[in-house]
């Protein structure tokens, strides 16, 4: 492929990846701080009572105190500020999607389980990549367990299955005190399923529309006579079509995990889990809607740009282990290491308006098409060391949490050279584009042969190492007045190849952290904080050098109450970040690259969310986010970006018969817009997605499911963050699963 090629390939390749070395010799702070935390341990009492409280050893933080005695324990987890709060205590805005949820709404992937939460817009910008925002910015903070790094872009290749885990926690806002780095959209954690203390274990098979079959199987047992060593089994497999022209996907996942006591005071937990993602006809970039005239194209929904001969194939590997130890009654040491693999086989199509003419609005022409191969690999190992516990001070009982993180990531990126008959000079600039003039739109899979593979040569490599140093503490003030204080330092470091620009960077930041909140009464609480922004970015100027971290504020004030016995909760959340630098696109440069500036946006805006049982037999979700963007083009500024949103879940069991349940639920966002090439603007109106469910018990563990997703066949874009393509119609699928 000619140097001019790969410039231009380049603009359309957004791989994400992160890397690199421990490296406790060359980071004197992390050191340091290490050496304090490892002798805190040491002088701590060590001697483990029978009755002793321990907080969650599965990397995030429990809500409950648990006991050890000579067995394991069953254990809760959150995440938001690394304390033991729950969350209403914590004083940020927190939503939580359940595996009942889950379960009732036919979810299998994270993607569907996230258009359950409140705030959170879901940008399927393709078939194999997604990207998620909140409170108008990206997220690019994703945990397991509380464990994580930032992604490259922001962007989650392949559609990962949902079933390995037992519930998906949003923090909405600045989370830089648990993730080191961040903007003011929030961070996602994703909570495993871990070993219970009794036998226990489900089957279930499900069919669906386009002749979608799924089978999953999940088993816990104790291993040993006195129950304090168990482990767990789960497994899923999945395959069918799409309402896509041309798209097929199949999907396998495994996931192992085994915990236990050693000795009275100690858990230790080992995990794997692996993913193959698989799938055929798949998109590159979406669909084109403006014509030359300025009108705007309506498509069948089944519309594509793809070649029968594309395909996408993912595999994704995950390997954790933990030890918590319980220094005292108060105080616990744990020490967690994490590795993911994720590698990439993709055989691509890509159809642009490339000269920025828009289309025929007679004959559809005007598109150009551009065939693409690649492989690529990202591995990332983290390690952390926590301390948390509990201290009296002033005739009180405070929290504190301390910790360091040494993480490391390398992504290397390989395309193949292509031989095929390209359109030749198009913009005659005295190079070969690369494109192919395509027929009138919409065509067929097989309009475009598949290119003449060549050798495989590497485009980019990408290492990145993350130092942190943190720590936080609640401290009661008053009765009714609690305070959380934290600061994070954190080095960033990157350096490698893109195309034919080096680039070697290392950035460091101290990002503090406060909050209030205070009781007014038994039910009602009243919350303030406060967080530095600091995100490293991905994007490239004009130069082909990567753009400095945005940086910014974050500010949030709330309510939280209980109500009818608190089995409901609702929060009231008020809240504005600054972030400036912000990454936005900026057009071509003189190579004819898509390169970006740093922005300075704002965003203000109002949440609610209300989450509970009303009574024995209904259940309650509902949010409502109303947002407001400002930056360089003033209310305008990510017009992508829906400005109000709200979703719904309500299910309940029949009073006269409960073995049936019966549940709704709902997403809606007003309209969306965003310019084209040709200068055009494309909207989306106002809309709304309803699913629904019936579930019958019909046996005491058995229940037979029916789901219709799309309840009222509504057809919208679903997004237009660069062009998109049509949300699946009405669907149906319908399942058995039985429980032992």
């Amino acid at each position: 492929m000619s140097k001019k090629k790969m410039r231009k390939a380049r603009t359309k390749i957004q791989a994400a990846n992160t890397n690199f070395d421990f490296g406790f010799d060359r980071n004197p702070v992390a050191r340091a701080v290490l050496v304090v935390l490892l002798g805190a341990a040491c002088v701590m009492p060590a001697v483990a009572q029978s009755d002793t409280a321990v907080s969650d050893a599965s990397g995030v933080k429990t809500l409950e105190a648990v006991t050890i005695v000579s067995q394991r324990e069953a254990r809760v987890s959150t995440g938001a500020t690394g304390l033991n709060l729950d969350i209403k205590e914590t004083p940020q805005s927190i939503s939580v999607v359940t595996a009942e949820q889950m379960q009732d709404f036919g979810v299998t992937n994270l993607n569907d389980a996230l258009r359950l939460t409140t705030g959170l817009q879901v940008e399927e910008t393709e078939t194999n990549r997604t990207q998620y925002t909140a409170r108008g910015f990206d997220v690019k903070n994703t945990q397991v367990d509380g464990v994580g790094m930032p992604n490259d872009w922001g962007i989650v290749t392949g559609a990962m299955d949902s079933f390995g885990y037992e519930k998906i926690e949003l923090i909405r806002g600045a989370n830089g005190l648990l993730t080191g780095v961040g903007n003011s959209s929030g961070t996602i954690n994703y909570v495993r399923k871990r070993p219970t203390n009794e036998r226990q274990g489900s089957v279930g098979v499900s069919y669906g529309s386009w002749n979608t079959k799924r089978i999953e199987a999940d088993y816990s047992t104790p291993l040993t006579e006195d129950g304090r060593w168990a482990g767990r089994v789960v497994a899923a497999r999945e395959e069918g079509g799409s309402y896509l022209r041309s798209y097929e996907k199949e999907r396998t996942f495994l996931y192992g995990v085994v915990d236990g006591q050693i000795g009275d005071n100690g858990i230790l937990t080992l995990g794997y889990s692996h993913q193959q993602s698989d799938s055929t006809g798949n998109s590159w970039g979406a669909l084109s809607f403006m014509n030359s005239d300025g009108t705007q194209n309506e498509w069948k929904r089944n519309a594509s740009t793809t070649q029968d001969w594309t395909h996408w194939d993912t595999k994704t590997q995950n390997a954790f282990i933990e030890y918590a130890h319980q220094l005292s009654g108060d105080w616990q040491l744990k020490l967690t290491y994490n590795r993911r693999i994720v590698s990439n086989d993709s055989k691509l199509f890509y159809a642009t308006d490339y000269l920025g003419n828009g289309m025929d609005p007679v004959t559809g022409e005007g598109l150009y098409g551009y065939p693409w191969w690649g492989k690529d690999e990202l591995t990332e190992d983290m390690g952390a060391v926590t301390i948390n516990g509990r201290y009296d001070l002033f005739g009180r009982q405070h929290e504190a949490m301390f910790g360091v993180s040494l993480s490391k990531s390398k992504g290397t990126y390989d395309q193949y050279a292509a031989t095929y008959a390209s359109a030749g000079d198009l913009n005659n600039d005295g190079y070969d584009d690369g494109y192919i003039e395509m027929p009138g739109f919409p065509w067929a899979g097989n309009v475009i042969p598949e290119p003449i593979w060549g050798s495989l040569s590497t485009y980019r490599v990408n290492k990145q190492r993350m130092t942190r140093a943190y720590g936080a503490t609640r401290v009661v003030l008053a009765d009714r007045l609690k305070a959380v204080l934290g600061a994070n330092y954190t080095e960033y470091h990157r350096e490698g190849v893109s195309y034919t620009v080096d680039f070697n960077q290392t950035e460091a930041s101290i990002s503090p952290y406060a909050g209030l909140t205070y009781d007014f009464t038994d039910r009602l609480l009243g919350y303030v904080s406060y967080s530095d922004i600091y995100q490293p970015q991905d994007q490239s100027d004009a130069s082909g050098r990567y753009l400095d971290p945005t940086k910014g504020v974050n500010y949030e004030i709330g309510v939280k109450a209980d109500w009818l016995d608190k089995r409901l909760l609702t929060t009231v959340a008020l809240f504005r970040a600054e972030q400036d630098g912000l990454a936005t696109g900026a057009g071509y440069n003189a190579n004819n690259e898509y390169y970006y500036k740093g922005v300075d946006v704002e965003s203000t805006g109002v949440e609610f969310e209300a989450v509970g049982k009303l009574n024995n037999f209904l259940d309650l979700t509902f949010g409502y986010t109303a947002l407001k963007l400002d930056g360089e083009d003033g209310d305008d500024t990510y017009s992508w970006v829906p400005r109000r949103t709200a979703n719904l879940i309500v299910s309940t069991r029949l009073p006269s018969y409960t073995a049936v349940t019966l549940g709704a639920g709902g997403r809606w966002q007003s309209e969306i817009s965003n310019v084209e090439s040709n200068g055009y603007t494309v909207r989306q109106d106002s809309y709304a997605v309803l699913n629904a469910f019936a579930a019958w018990r019909i046996m005491s563990s058995t229940t037979l499911r029916f789901n219709v997703k799309n309840l009222t066949d509504e057809k919208y874009i679903n997004t237009l963050r660069y062009s998109g393509h049509y949300g699946e119609p009405r669907n149906y699928q319908i399942s058995l699963n039985h429980q032992f």
